[in-house]
């Protein structure tokens, strides 16, 4: 093979190696980024954009408004709650496992019918709470005391919030619970009564077009505010004391530690867990 025959086979086998690497690199230079690949209904592999922290998403995630969450009857519509959820964990490239296709998923517009701006979806992975010992063989310290612990995930809309609640423990025997936020994607600002020493300023201080549903009302508790990012843990000063929070403009999916949940009250008058029915 001749001088020229030989590059033109080099830089041939160069390019399909180039090539082959697509689907796990921007690009073959030094110092690409990695790139995720994902197989499409046909086989075929297509490349995306790398998500970086996941404080963005790759795609547009949009709020569709109050009026799509409502039926005819003004009855609240889960089913197209739950898409405009779906296609926000699309546009992070989150992952839908089917657990969340199925009931396990809620949603929920805590009857005030404003999901556009108070609502959320969640799962409770885990909810669990016994006795150490009780069926378990365990003979330590702890035997016959309480024990409790949550695994869950809130899944909030650009702009939307969860009303402003408190867990107090309720008649169990456990305490009130204790929770930190760990925000996966999005930004979320965090709003809370006490001040603590993460950074927290006035919601007062916010320009007025930004302050959350319900400040200045009589029943609203809350006073600081301090926003958080993707990768970031926020944690819960006072157990007992109300908190919520709302999503950044691109939505927010948030895993929640705690301890074991058994209660829940709201600041709202006539808020409770639950959707809002057809109305009479």
């Amino acid at each position: 093979m001749n001088q020229r025959g030989y590059l033109w086979t080099a830089g041939t086998c160069a390019s399909l190696l180039c090539i082959a690497g697509l689907v796990l690199f921007a690009g073959c230079g030094e110092g690409a980024k990695p790139e995720a690949a994902k197989t499409t209904g046909g086989g075929k592999t297509e490349v995306i954009k790398d998500i970086g922290d996941g404080s963005k998403p790759l795609l547009t995630v949009t709020n569709p408004g109050n009026k799509a969450f409502y039926k005819a009857d003004g009855a609240f519509d889960a089913d197209v709650a739950k898409k405009a959820y779906y296609d926000m964990m699309a546009a992070y490239n989150a992952p839908i496992p089917a657990i969340l296709k199925g009931n396990d998923f809620w949603v929920s517009d805590f009857v005030d019918r404003n999901f556009e701006k108070v609502g959320m979806a969640g799962i409770f992975w885990k909810n669990e709470h016994d006795t150490y010992g009780k069926d378990d063989g365990y003979a330590g310290d702890f035997k016959g005391k309480l024990y409790g612990y949550l695994g869950h995930e809130i899944y909030l809309l650009p702009g939307q919030m969860i009303p402003e609640h408190r867990h107090v423990g309720g008649n169990e025997g456990y305490g009130p619970k204790m929770e930190s936020w760990h925000i996966r994607y999005g930004t979320v600002e965090f709003f809370g009564e006490y001040k603590g020493a993460n950074g927290e300023t006035p919601i007062a201080d916010m320009p007025a077009a930004e302050r959350p549903c319900g400040f200045g009302e009589p029943w609203f508790k809350s006073k600081f505010v301090v926003k958080r990012s993707a990768g970031q843990i926020y944690p819960l000063k006072n157990p007992e004391s109300w908190h919520f929070q709302r999503a950044g403009p691109n939505g927010a999916i948030v895993s929640e530690y705690a301890t074991y949940h058994n209660q829940v009250e709201f600041s709202k008058p006539g808020m409770k867990f639950a959707n809002s029915e057809a109305k009479q």
